[in-house]
């Protein structure tokens, strides 16, 4: 062990080395090179980008100014103080001297050196307040915004005109900061409707046009934190990472979670609800706006992961579910309102017939499972139509990525013009509706169909035109293949 003399002195000489490093830091700093219009550039590699402490890994903004060692490892003042501080206590020589121990090399530990890149953090400049994403002058108007939406969904006009309208008052509250003395709060949105309406497409949809973040998670896999699963925090971890790890843009951006239902209440339980009722407690001040520290690049937190502090105040945050069973409850509801004997028959017939969601109530959400704290913060709450035949066929042809287009511009590469007969569109509309998964089984329906077809097309060259007709979905008949400048004649995949 050293005598405290030599402490004494060995700590002074580090402390003066620490200052000159800070000071030579702030030096590089202030050297950096301008371009023609006398613009401060700097030629660092990833110079946008926030160093992250090896030991500690806090990012630059908090722990302050990076010592830059081999390998591209960072370490901030304070755990390089205390490194050396700890080495100082130790009898280093007789360490040395000592052939059953050997020095661990830093960047084994590290692999290919440094932090990856997906876990540093964009800089943010001190003092500078983050600019809006949406200029409030460019923000499109709701009818322009469900005018965009009509392009790629067909139906839903309901739902597309509510959250046009939600979406619009949204981000003139971003892009205006306050009104005032008057603050406005939040529209987020929980959308209700059968599995394969479109809730996932259209948020998608949306994020696109307003080239905004957009993460989606899924609530299935949400738990209480300490729980096997997804910790809440990990929902505005996806967001950052759409982000590219800005901050200043994830704060802006859009969480869609699908799936809400699934975490409703559990009806008759004793044990722990950790994913259930926990994980709506859990996301109450995620909904409403607050001082989230979640990790960069990772699910979870823990000791090896760098963590950054997201303000949820501007977030929008779009639930959607099926919520199966739902119909149920509101016909009880609705049957009590009714008389007794056979008006409420005649009621219960009517509900029947209409789209009973859209008389959906707080009260009915609550009997499901949704406790009152987790409805409060969605205060926007519509319902999607199940699609039906005509829907479908629409949803086959009409859209700008629509399926039959997509199909046709494959088939175009190799020359060949492909064409669906109208009752092949409502064959094929049909079968969707049996597999009752929505607009999900039509893909499945037409990749099925097409498999023959696609494999057997680049054999012949000559093969100009394919022509698919009902008779060839219900499986009475083939497709009609023409060949180029020749008479029509029909001709089973097989033998093209």
């Amino acid at each position: 062990m050293m005598n405290d003399d030599n402490n004494n002195d060995y700590r002074e000489v580090t402390e003066e080395t620490v200052t000159a490093d800070e000071t030579s830091a702030e030096t590089d700093d202030k050297d950096t090179s301008s371009d023609a219009s006398g613009n401060e550039t700097d030629d660092k590699p990833g110079s946008d980008r926030e160093d992250v402490c090896f030991i500690c890994r806090r990012p630059e903004s908090k722990a302050g100014k990076m010592f830059h060692l081999m390998q591209g490892i960072c370490v901030c003042a304070d755990c390089m103080n205390k490194t050396m501080n700890t080495v100082s206590s130790f009898d280093y020589q007789g360490m040395l001297n000592n052939p059953n121990i050997s020095f661990m090399n830093i960047s084994d530990l590290n692999g290919e050196g440094g932090i990856p890149n997906k876990q540093k953090l964009k800089k943010r400049k001190k003092g500078e307040k983050p600019a809006p994403i949406i200029d409030i002058k460019d923000i499109p108007a709701p009818h322009k915004i469900k005018a965009s939406l009509d392009e790629y969904v067909v139906g839903q006009e309901y739902a597309k005109k509510v959250m046009s309208v939600a979406v619009y008052n949204h981000y003139k509250r971003v892009a205006t900061d306050n009104m005032d003395d008057i603050e406005i709060e939040k529209s987020n949105m929980l959308m209700i409707g059968p599995t394969g309406c479109g809730k996932t497409y259209l948020v998608k949809t949306l994020a696109r046009l307003l080239n905004v973040p957009l993460a989606i998670a899924d609530a299935t896999s949400l738990t209480e934190a300490g729980y096997i699963g997804d910790d809440i925090e990990s929902v505005i971890s996806k967001l950052l990472a759409a982000a590219d790890n800005d901050v200043d843009k994830a704060e802006q951006g859009i969480v869609f979670i699908d799936e809400i239902d699934k975490i409703a209440k559990k009806a008759e339980t004793h044990s722990r609800d950790v994913s259930g009722e926990s994980v709506q407690q859990g996301m109450l001040k995620l909904l409403e706006g607050a001082d989230i520290e979640v990790p960069v690049g990772s699910n979870s937190k823990n000791a090896m992961v760098p963590l950054a502090t997201v303000n949820t105040r501007n977030i929008l945050f779009i639930c959607g579910g099926a919520f199966p069973d739902l119909e149920d409850i509101i016909k009880k509801r609705l049957n009590k309102q009714t008389g007794i004997g056979y008006s409420a028959i005649i009621k219960d017939e009517k509900e029947k017939s209409d789209d009973i969601l859209r008389q959906v109530k707080t009260e009915d959400l609550r009997k499901f499972g949704m406790i009152p704290e987790f409805i409060g913060r969605l205060p926007v709450v519509f319902t999607m139509q199940g699609l039906d035949r005509d829907m479908l066929v629409k949803i086959l042809k009409e859209p700008k990525n629509a399926i039959l287009k997509q199909y046709q511009k494959l088939l175009a590469i190799d020359e060949v013009d492909l064409q669906f007969t109208d009752d092949a569109l409502e064959a094929i509309a049909d079968k969707a509706i049996e597999r009752d998964t929505g607009a999900r089984a039509l893909r499945s329906i037409i990749e099925e169909f097409m498999l023959d077809i696609m494999y057997e097309i680049p054999k012949d060259d000559n093969i100009g035109r394919v022509t698919i007709t009902g008779d060839y979905i219900n499986g009475t008949g083939g497709p009609i293949i023409e060949v180029r400048d020749t008479s029509v004649h029909a001709k089973s995949p097989a033998d093209a």
